[in-house]
């Protein structure tokens, strides 16, 4: 991927991923990396941020003799993911229109 992602929608990523399953880490981070170069060493500090706002809580649950660290999102993070969903409609849509546009010339 060529084009770089802001940390705000990493944060949107995050969220849509825990808003249909509470998910760990690794887990993630491999669906962000579809889209993103996206490290761990970046992903846990934006993790522990979401959670530290109120928009994800975290549970620890035993997975193969070790213990995983899964997040779940809140009340508060589906009012964020909401939020932030409705500015990358608009944002996305800014740039087709622009983009569009001046493929046609206009």
């Amino acid at each position: 991927m060529y084009y770089p992602i802001s940390a705000l929608l990493i944060e949107c990523l995050i969220l849509s991923v825990v808003e249909v399953k509470d998910s760990y880490g690794y887990e993630i981070s491999q669906i962000v990396k579809l889209v993103s170069d996206i490290k761990e060493s970046t992903l846990y500090p934006i993790l522990r941020k979401l959670e530290n706002s109120g928009y994800l809580t975290a549970y620890t649950q035993e997975f193969q003799g070790r213990n995983r660290k899964y997040y779940s999102i809140t009340e508060e993070g589906k009012n964020q993911l909401l939020f932030l969903k409705k500015e990358w409609v608009f944002y996305r849509d800014t740039i087709d229109e622009i983009i569009n546009h001046m493929a046609k010339g206009e």
